[in-house]
């Protein structure tokens, strides 16, 4: 899978589960403040991806996480072999 895809279906994803248009997720925005998320929100974008890409992230893991890009960068760098 390459970046593009991931980045293509992360967005997708993100915009349906979340209610947003795509064309606000911009690789270096801040995922908490576009998404509007709070706690439960969160663990529900952790799951998406998680089941999505079969992509582990624990809870010590989600500080790093604070752009789209360091979404992307994570799942990239995760992705099953």
């Amino acid at each position: 899978m390459t970046r593009e895809d991931i980045i293509k279906t992360v967005n997708s994803a993100l915009a349906e589960e979340f209610e947003v248009e795509e064309n606000v997720l911009d690789p270096e925005a801040n995922i908490k403040e576009t998404l509007s998320l709070d706690s439960l929100s969160l663990v529900d974008l952790v799951a998406l991806i998680q089941q999505t890409y079969k992509v582990k992230i624990p809870v010590s893991d989600l500080p790093s996480i604070q752009t789209f890009n360091n979404l992307y960068d994570y799942i990239e760098a995760h992705l099953p072999k």
